[in-house]
């Protein structure tokens, strides 16, 4: 199965500058849940805004660069390519960032979404989801408090 998964504002933006125009501390708790002991899809870029290779997860990066080798990546020149080495029988994430989210989009069985209430100034943003090829089965509202500037909710779609 594979599951993209993103925090996304109401305007579909994704971040400015290779990084997250907000801070959401459970999101990042939610993330690490979901993904950790998966197989991760990522471009270039969304790897290289991580400090270090998240823990616990296969690194799957796709690059147009043929002489990208970071160590401890699995390194892949499509979303194909990605998908066909990702296990058959495991759930797999999509994990950004743009342009990759409008590429796995068609190979998506399912789409974890943290929906960040507000508008946002950004450069990168998740492809719409075309709610006649999805449906939204679970959806959790989470209020702002001091730790989360933002109302923020879990939205779970499956593919119709």
């Amino acid at each position: 199965m594979i599951v993209m998964i993103a925090a996304v504002a109401e305007n579909d933006a994704l971040g400015k500058n290779n990084e997250l125009v907000w801070h959401l501390p459970n999101d990042f708790k939610r993330f690490k849940g979901l993904t950790s002991g998966h197989h991760i899809i990522m471009g270039r870029k969304t790897f290289e805004s991580f400090p270090k290779p998240l823990p616990n997860r296969t690194h799957i990066v796709i690059t147009r660069q043929k002489e990208y080798h970071p160590e401890g990546c699995i390194i892949v020149g499509s979303m194909e390519k990605a998908v066909a080495v990702c296990p058959e029988n495991e759930i797999s994430y999509i994990i950004g960032g743009g342009e990759i989210y409008k590429l796995g989009l068609p190979f998506a069985d399912k789409i974890e979404i943290t929906r960040v209430h507000g508008i946002f100034e950004a450069d990168a943003f998740f492809p719409e989801i075309n709610l006649e090829e999805w449906e939204i089965i679970e959806s959790v509202f989470n209020a702002k408090d001091e730790k989360h500037l933002h109302d923020y909710t879990y939205e779970t779609f499956v593919r119709k």
